[in-house]
């Protein structure tokens, strides 16, 4: 076997079975970090004709890629195909603010919701029962929201018995219900796929049941394929994310079990990391409970160090940040004065508002010799002048508004 590269995120392996009369298995893995990473959701292996060929890949890792190929003389190429869904733009982070020299005004869309410099989500898998008995209680002792990424099949496939989200359905939908949780897509069943068809039902189905549970949110969803499964198809990963609007949840997420040691003692250095960088820091927990994967005194622990960072710290759904994100990237504000005087703030915002509609926190930044509660903002598109209600935090005024194309009136008392 050969393998060399033909281009940018492009390769070719040529194989040459000689005298091997069985089906040769073939494991490639992508660089997924670094300069050179692939955009491994996007990644296909074709024949020579170009024809799509099923891959095997793992649930949370799918730079890896298992190949079983005939005995035969023949070439493939592994290589990227360009998403069906145009994602919506990024625009540069100076198109985000804007300032008037002469007054000194300036605005600008904060980092993340509420002007806080960081944000945090907390994700929990497979939906256990101690979800429910657990964290969902102790989590609103805290006033936290969490994702639970549930597997809400009824009845796993070959099997009789029910699965655990089944068992509790009616809590789950009662959870739902009050509306202060966020679900994610963990597959139906959390058993992987045999090809395509399968897996598509897996997400799919997975997804129509969140959106029937929460019919007034948005349908942007996590979705995490869980460890230990094994997906066969022959479409890039992308194919499933674009067609139910999810967002990729495999990577970048700390474990909270408490087999993997000094649990809070990790939490608590990552997070103070975070916040004085201003990013997003996800973690994700199992079963919460004595005997079990993390114990409740240790999750007790790491949101009382969450509280601790409450003044600068968004704790939200990870569909709540990942919206947040994506909006703001595709934002831009402009700010003038016209021919009374006055100032007149444009917020434009290409996100589609159907599945997009997080609010986004607009900071006032005020001249020193203003005051903030001399200040009102007008929403100057909707035609009803509405006045926005907002908190001033230190010389700045802060106010929440839909991502979408809008001009409002700045006005000092």
């Amino acid at each position: 076997m050969k393998l060399h590269e033909l281009g940018r995120f492009e390769a070719e392996i040529t194989l040459d079975p000689r005298e091997e009369k069985r089906p040769v298995r073939i494991q490639v893995k992508l660089p997924n970090s670094g300069r050179d990473a692939w955009p491994v959701n996007d990644v296909v292996v074709t024949d020579s004709k170009g024809k799509p060929l099923p891959v095997l890949r793992s649930g949370i890792q799918w730079e890896n890629l298992l190949l079983t190929l005939p005995p035969q003389r023949k070439t493939y190429v592994i290589t990227t195909v360009e998403p069906k869904v145009e994602p919506p733009p990024v625009f540069a982070e100076r198109d985000r603010s804007a300032s008037e020299p002469k007054s000194g005004l300036s605005v600008r869309i904060c980092r993340f919701h509420g002007d806080k410099r960081a944000a945090l989500s907390i994700r929990f898998d497979d939906s256990h029962p101690t979800h429910l008995s657990k964290a969902i209680p102790i989590l609103n002792e805290y006033g936290f929201k969490g994702t639970f990424m549930v597997n809400p099949g009824g009845h796993p496939p070959n099997s009789r018995r029910r699965s655990a989200f089944e068992d509790h359905r009616a809590e789950w939908e009662a959870v739902a219900r009050r509306g202060r949780h966020e679900f994610a897509n963990h597959s139906l069943n959390h058993v992987g796929a045999g090809n395509h068809e399968a897996m598509d039902h897996e997400i799919g189905e997975t997804a129509r049941i969140i959106w029937r549970l929460f019919p007034q949110k948005s349908k942007v969803l996590a979705l995490n394929l869980g460890g230990g499964t094994r997906w066969i198809t022959s479409r890039p990963l992308r194919h499933y994310l674009d067609r139910y609007h999810h967002f990729d949840a495999s990577s970048g997420s700390t474990g909270m079990d408490d087999v993997y040691g000094n649990r809070v003692a990790t939490f608590k250095r990552l997070l103070k990391r975070h916040v004085e960088r201003g990013l997003w820091y996800r973690v994700h927990y199992h079963y919460i409970g004595e005997g079990l994967s993390s114990s409740e005194e240790n999750f007790r622990a790491t949101l009382d160090v969450a509280k601790q960072h409450a003044d600068s710290l968004w704790v939200a759904g990870m569909a709540d940040i990942h919206r947040y994100q994506t909006e703001r990237r595709a934002a831009k504000l402009r700010l003038a004065v016209d021919e009374k005087g006055r100032f007149r703030l444009n917020l434009t915002c290409a996100t589609d508002p159907t599945l997009y509609d997080q609010p986004l926190t607009i900071a006032v930044d005020l001249p020193a010799a203003w005051k903030a509660e001399q200040i009102a903002v007008r929403d100057m598109t909707s035609g009803s002048s509405k006045i926005y209600s907002s908190s001033s935090r230190k010389n700045s005024l802060l106010f929440d508004v839909a991502p979408r194309n809008s001009e409002f009136l700045i006005e000092r008392n």
